[in-house]
Order: structure tokens, then sequence, then C-alpha cells
């Protein structure tokens, strides 16, 4: 079983920056992508940003410039840092981790959520 754990989250002013961070734990082979999702009220989740074991990524277009995801392979931990914070960056932001366990089953976990809020 494969637990993925987010923190980070909170209240920030429009302009602002946070970084969140997720950590990926238990039992498996190799962590593929890792990555931010998130979803406000009403809304669909949506992709933020995810990033391969590679390094590759991938942004959300209204992101781009203003949020960096990156990864520590050896703590099986990644970071999405976000500057310039608006008010329609609100939601809660979810991590998601995809890999094999070691009995070379896919997984694709969720953690619980972390709530970003950002006051205008």
């Amino acid at each position: 079983q494969v637990q993925v754990v987010e923190s980070g989250g909170g209240l920030v002013q429009a302009g602002g920056s946070l970084r969140l961070s997720c950590a990926a734990s238990g039992s498996f082979k190799r962590l593929n992508v890792m990555g931010w999702y998130r979803q406000a009220p009403g809304k669909l989740r949506e992709l933020v940003a995810d990033i391969t074991s590679g390094g590759g990524t991938i942004y959300l277009s209204s992101l781009k410039g203003r949020g960096t995801i990156s990864r520590d392979n050896a703590k099986n931990t990644v970071y999405l840092q976000m500057i310039s914070l608006k008010p329609e960056d609100t939601a809660i932001y979810y991590c998601n981790a995809k890999g094999l366990t070691t009995t070379l089953r896919t997984f694709d976990s969720w953690g619980q959520g972390t709530q970003v809020t950002v006051s205008s």
C-alpha cells in the first residue's frame, strides 16, 4: 500500500507565494509520475503540474511562469512552488503518485488534499 501525504497549504494574500510538499511512502518498486491536482468549489479536479522520475514536467497553462514543480527522488517527495498567487488559485490541492508496487502492479495513489486560499 502506498501512502501520499501533502503539507504546506494555507491562507495567503494575492501576489504571495506558497510551497507545497508531498511525500510518498510504503512498499513500492518504482515511483513514476508525481503530480499536483486541484479542485475548486463547483469545479472539476484539474491537473496543476506533474513530473516524471526523469524530470519531465507538464504545467497547467494558467500556472506557467508562476509555478515550479520539483522532485527529490531519494526522498520520494515532490514540491510545488507557486508565486504571484491569484484568488482563482484557491482550491484544495491534491498530490498524486503513480508507479509500480513490489509485486509489479501499477498504483495510482492520492493524498487527502491541502487547502490553499488566496485572499484578494
